[in-house]
């Protein structure tokens, strides 16, 4: 099944650190960063009995000039006719945005989760063994995301940019490149 296939290249624990030493060398200014994801269905109560997807905790640390910064994530999984689509839903009321983790998550109940309205779904696509893919989300009227990401056997490749009135305010030039830990 490509959900499968799709969630065992998303899933487990990565960092960026031969990319970050390259950059370092180079003299750049790039984040370390890691990414922490974990399938979480089973801290979700009263899924419907024929539900065919996956929930999963991001957990993105990012680190620059020694400031560590946090953002987790609740996406969904599923597969569709059209392919791979990830959507993305509220951290459940009552939990810490700031610290918010799978090993901190609380069961909570699936009608009580909420998609994120902000956020466009990301559709991925499989060619030759790797998935690439993405969305761009109109955050508010003058605030655009646009994620794109190329999931491989051998990383995870994630480019983000947040533009303000067309202005990168987020983001870098080059994708952060994932490496599992």
């Amino acid at each position: 099944m490509k959900l499968d296939k799709f969630i065992g290249m998303m899933t487990g624990h990565f960092d960026n650190k031969e990319q970050f030493d390259i950059m370092q060398k180079a003299g750049k200014i790039y984040p370390y960063a890691e990414h922490i994801n974990t399938i979480c269905n089973d801290k979700i109560k009263n899924i419907p009995k024929d539900f065919n997807g996956k929930f999963v905790v991001e957990e993105s640390y990012y680190e620059t000039n020694g400031k560590r910064h946090a953002s987790p994530h609740i996406f969904l999984i599923m597969e569709t006719e059209d392919g791979i689509v990830l959507s993305s839903y509220e951290i459940p009321a009552g939990e810490d945005k700031n610290t918010f983790s799978y090993n901190s998550m609380k069961n909570v109940d699936y009608a009580e989760l909420k998609k994120s309205e902000k956020f466009t779904p990301a559709l991925y696509h499989e060619k030759n063994g790797i998935w690439e893919g993405g969305s761009i989300s109109q955050f508010s009227p003058v605030m655009t995301f646009k994620l794109w990401e190329k999931f491989s056997d051998s990383c995870l490749e994630v480019s983000e940019s947040m533009e303000v009135n067309g202005k990168r305010t987020f983001g870098y030039d080059e994708p952060i490149i994932y490496k599992r830990i």
